[in-house]
């Protein structure tokens, strides 16, 4: 596999990532280094561990997960958006919510927005690419994309104040959809 075909892999891996970012940023409490480092290390981690994952299990499990893994990632993106609608609608007065990048969420995320890796490195199996180059700049620019959405998403959240946890459950349910719907 070519730089210029492993590099558009991987943006096109890292656009899920981008995204859930801004949105996990989305927040008007203090985004620290910490929470840059935990979403960016997990969202990159879990990039390159898929892609290898994938790779791994070859044409084995191909045919299952290439027809269910968009599904997947809507469940689980569907999920984790529909906690911060609930969470957004409970909130009356003015609360802290809840640090996406630690715990289950943290781990629904990771899970959801590298799913599409799986199935890469199922194909990258399938015409014989070795995969150690890919595992670790698919992970590097997933990272790098995440803490680039952060970034931007803070900056949104300083605007939009308090509502942007309802903002963010529906595009995460919209980012669901549009993944289960093209697949």
């Amino acid at each position: 596999m070519g730089w210029f075909s492993l590099l558009g892999l991987a943006f096109a891996l890292a656009t899920d990532t981008f995204a859930v970012a801004i949105v996990t940023a989305l927040t008007p409490q203090r985004i620290t280094a910490r929470h840059r480092f935990r979403l960016g290390f997990h969202f990159g981690l879990f990039q390159g561990l898929m892609l290898l994952l994938g790779w791994l299990f070859g044409s084995a499990a191909y045919a299952f997960l290439f027809i269910s893994n968009h599904w997947i990632a809507f469940g689980l993106l569907a999920f984790v958006g529909g906690r911060m609608i609930w969470g957004a609608m409970q909130a009356q007065a003015p609360c802290v919510l809840p640090d996406r990048t630690r715990g289950w969420d943290l781990v629904l995320l990771s899970v959801a927005t590298s799913l599409d890796a799986l199935a890469a490195g199922l194909s990258l199996a399938m015409i014989h690419v070795a995969i150690m180059a890919p595992t670790i700049v698919v992970g590097a620019v997933a990272a790098a994309a995440t803490l680039l959405g952060m970034g931007i998403g803070r900056r949104i959240g300083s605007l939009w104040g308090q509502r942007v946890e309802l903002v963010g459950g529906c595009i995460l349910i919209a980012i669901g959809i549009r993944v289960g719907i093209i697949g």
